[in-house]
């Protein structure tokens, strides 16, 4: 987003279930935790302002980032949201990194705004989830049947093999990580491994730094550590 949200809200909702006993008294179930969700609001320049920033430093009007809202919409599947913190000196603070799905966005044109725009969003946390088939095989020999399973994982990902990677459009650190280690958490690893590379190029850029390789380029040749 060119510019960052005054205030996000990220609500961590227990799954834990109170019940009574034939006593009378009440126990605390523990259980997983629900699923987390995320609002905020995002303010979409309709002009090139000196405190809005744009990956290539190309203003965009919010015509732009709102189609890219109704491709997440269509697309009906889940993306990576990744909320950096940085000091005014720029460094990094901590992270949030989750992957989501867009449930609603609502688009406000305010008198009091001018002509930008501002866009209400919701995103609620994404857990991947699969099935086990389990197959009965006849022996032939003997009457006794034979239970093997098979487990299938929904939109897992594939781990692949390479000593380097050339970062194309739409990249980033962390779907690279997941993409050629098998965790996005692994980022780091990429980004300790290509520190200089990444921040000659974020200043080549423009930009005073990568703020912890958040910024990289189409074109940038990264070195996969052996994950």
């Amino acid at each position: 987003m060119p510019v960052t949200p005054e205030k996000v809200q990220i609500k961590v909702k227990g799954g834990n279930q109170t019940i009574s006993l034939i006593n009378e008294a009440e126990v605390n179930q523990v259980k997983p935790n629900k699923l987390t969700d995320i609002r905020f609001e995002v303010l979409l320049p309709n002009q090139a302002y000196p405190f809005a920033l744009y990956k290539d430093g190309t203003f965009r009007a919010p015509s732009y980032f709102l189609e890219q809202f109704e491709k997440l919409k269509a697309k009906k599947k889940p993306f990576k949201f990744k909320l950096l913190r940085t000091d005014p000196q720029g460094n990094s603070l901590f992270d949030t990194s989750l992957d989501v799905t867009l449930e609603s966005y609502t688009v406000t044109e305010d008198a009091k705004e001018g002509f930008d725009v501002k866009v209400s969003i919701e995103l609620k946390e994404y857990r991947e989830y699969g099935v086990t088939t389990i197959k009965v095989k006849k022996d032939k020999k003997s009457s006794k049947s034979k239970v093997t399973k098979k487990e299938s994982k929904k939109s897992s990902s594939k781990k692949n093999k390479g000593s380097s990677y050339t970062v194309k459009p739409g990249d980033t650190l962390w779907a690279i990580a997941k993409k050629f280690l098998g965790s996005g958490s692994k980022w780091k690893t990429i980004y300790n491994a290509n520190k200089s590379t990444i921040e000659k190029t974020a200043k080549k850029h423009g930009y005073a730094s990568s703020a912890t390789g958040h910024w990289i380029f189409p074109g940038t040749k990264l070195t996969i550590p052996k994950g």
